[in-house]
């Protein structure tokens, strides 16, 4: 009889030789792209656009050989959804977990996927990925419990598109000539990065659709005519199977649902999306919202018009249970505030807030600081205050209470973990108020929404030593400032990772050393990789010279006083100018 020992050595054996490595190298450079007709830079890998699919199985390593060949613009990948258990340092935010990939310079993302689902990648650099830098990332599992329900898998991305590339569009977002915080509002919407998709499909078979949100603003109603959805996962979270006709995707969440054809092949039917236009602060007169595509069970059937609806009435994912039934996180060990709000500074552009603290990124990465501070590490000063920082301790269960005092809709994301919603409010709630009946196994994901002036609360299990931000992941959001940094068991990171090619080595000799390319990364464009949010090295409690905000603006100042006297500017240097003319037309006269 074989003993345990030999049995599980066997059997180590067995997941070594299934597992493989998966290597991807990606030329990260401009394409011309028009996906609905007008031609504009984009950025593509490879050449190509939509970017290349990146995929993997469960315990999987994947290795992504990046090269910045964009010549103008910096870069970063970000693998949306994967908790990259220990390699934190290959989750990708720049200023967070690594410096900008210049323009030339080349980048190694290394990491071991341990978790099955439907996940996407993008750059985490300055607002850039709605140029074109996004991408569905797909990890197979086959102990899927859903496997022997559904014949065939694909793929299915929502996302907006814009006609300007994004640093213009920031900068007169950020500007104060835009005091209200009006987002730009897309041109249009695609479908896996197109318009007027065929999805080819056959009668009787049953389909798992992994749908995908990659946009950088809208939501997207999203429904398949006279065919129903069962949900089986979302955000990398299996789900127990509910059936839904028509599913809410804020920008950045996820669905895997499955959908059993029609046995008549005579007729084709439209899949609709339409963006969420709540979401826009003016709505253009010439805006198509929607999107179609068609379930193609014939080619020579025609492409039907979409039937009008009256009304949007989406699933509600706050009701779906984690197939696992992981029950309720009780007790929470650290619970807090983030209490969001959206206002002007000194310089008339509107920002946004956490707890009245806009997010400015740190002069060195918030992951090199936490590996050079040595026991200073769990102190949340050295990361600055602009940073919005959260020290988390060995396995707390973290409380999450968000209320947000915008009008606006907001998709808020974790990065390292999924959490629990324990609580979504209804609109104009107001602040949360410890009154809500939390579920038994609450539903988990990544990503969550939260409605117009209501309120969230969210619970996750601080087991994955890593620097993670909590964000808006509406772009413009991020841009704005709505971000927070969770600094989750610093003392362990220096255990586990090392600056290898720097003076800071960790004490444990076995710890991973940082890749050459990410220090590099840093080295090339004069980034310091030690010290404190204002990089200085020997004294971790001096802020003195951090990255900060501009200055509040004068008191009594409000956005509309800030239109007012913006429009009044505006309509003196015009009247100065008539007079001023009219003034030179009277002396050409008089000569």
């Amino acid at each position: 009889m074989a003993s345990p020992l030999s049995l599980l050595t066997l059997f180590s054996l067995i997941t070594f030789a299934i597992a493989a490595i998966v290597n991807y190298d990606f030329n990260i450079s401009w394409v011309t792209a028009q996906p609905d007709g007008f031609s504009r830079p984009t950025i593509g890998v490879n050449g190509q656009w939509p970017i290349p699919q990146i995929t993997a199985n469960v315990g999987d390593r994947v290795i992504v050989n990046v090269v910045n060949g964009l010549g103008n613009q910096t870069t970063s990948l970000h693998f949306h959804g994967l908790y990259m258990n220990g390699t934190p340092h290959m989750d990708g935010p720049v200023g967070v977990t690594q410096c900008t990939i210049p323009p030339g310079g080349s980048f190694v993302y290394d990491f071991n996927i341990d978790q099955p689902g439907t996940y996407w990648y993008h750059s985490h650099d300055s607002g850039q990925y709605p140029d074109g830098l996004r991408g569905a990332l797909i990890v197979n599992d086959p102990d899927s419990p859903y496997k022997d329900q559904y014949d065939e898998e694909l793929v299915l991305t929502l996302s907006d598109w814009y006609h300007d590339q994004m640093p213009g569009l920031i900068a007169r977002f950020m500007s104060y000539a835009n005091p209200t915080g009006a987002e730009p509002v897309p041109n249009t919407a695609l479908m896996n990065e197109t318009q007027n998709l065929d999805i080819k499909v056959e009668p009787g078979k049953t389909y798992m659709f992994r749908i995908i949100n990659i946009a950088a603003f809208a939501a997207q109603y999203l429904w398949f005519e006279g065919h129903t959805m069962r949900i089986v996962e979302v955000d990398g979270i299996y789900t127990e199977a509910a059936e839904a006709d028509m599913i809410y995707l804020t920008a950045a969440q996820r669905y895997s649902v499955l959908i059993t054809m029609k046995d008549d092949a005579s007729s084709n039917f439209a899949i609709v999306g339409s963006m969420d236009q709540d979401l826009f602060d003016v709505v253009p007169s010439d805006l198509n919202p929607n999107v179609t595509g068609w379930l193609v069970y014939s080619d020579s059937a025609p492409r039907p018009t979409p039937a009008f609806v009256d009304e949007f009435e989406p699933f509600d994912d706050f009701t779906l249970v984690p197939y696992d039934k992981l029950p309720l996180f009780t007790d929470p060990d650290y619970s807090f505030n983030l209490d969001v709000k959206m206002d002007n500074l000194g310089d008339g552009a509107n920002y946004a807030w956490f707890n009245n603290i806009t997010y400015v990124r740190p002069k060195v990465n918030t992951l090199y600081t936490a590996l050079t501070s040595g026991s200073l590490a769990t102190n949340p000063t050295i990361y600055g205050e602009h940073t919005n920082p959260f020290v988390l301790e060995k396995d707390q269960i973290v409380e999450i209470v968000l209320n947000n005092m915008d009008p606006g809709k907001h998709p808020f994301h974790l990065h390292g973990h999924a959490f629990q919603t324990v609580v979504r409010s209804e609109e104009e709630a107001g602040n949360y108020v410890n009154n809500e009946t939390f579920p038994e196994y609450p539903m988990r994901r990544d990503v969550v929404m939260v409605n117009p002036n209501g309120n969230i609360v969210l619970r996750f299990k601080a087991d994955n030593p890593g620097i993670w931000l909590f964000h808006c992941h509406i772009e413009w959001h991020v841009a704005s400032g709505l971000v927070a940094t969770f600094i989750e068991r610093p003392l362990d990171l220096q255990n586990t990772l090392s600056l290898a090619s720097s003076p800071y080595t960790s004490p444990n000799s076995s710890a991973l050393a940082i890749p050459t390319s990410h220090i590099e990364a840093c080295t090339e464009q004069n980034i310091p990789i030690a010290g404190n949010a204002a990089g200085n090295k020997e004294d971790f409690l001096n802020l003195e010279g951090q990255n900060e905000p501009p200055a509040p603006y004068p008191e009594g100042f409000t956005a509309k006083g800030i239109v007012a006297m913006t429009f009044s500017i505006v309509a003196a240097l015009l009247g100065m100018g008539v007079i001023a003319w009219y003034g030179n037309l009277e002396r050409k006269e008089v000569k």
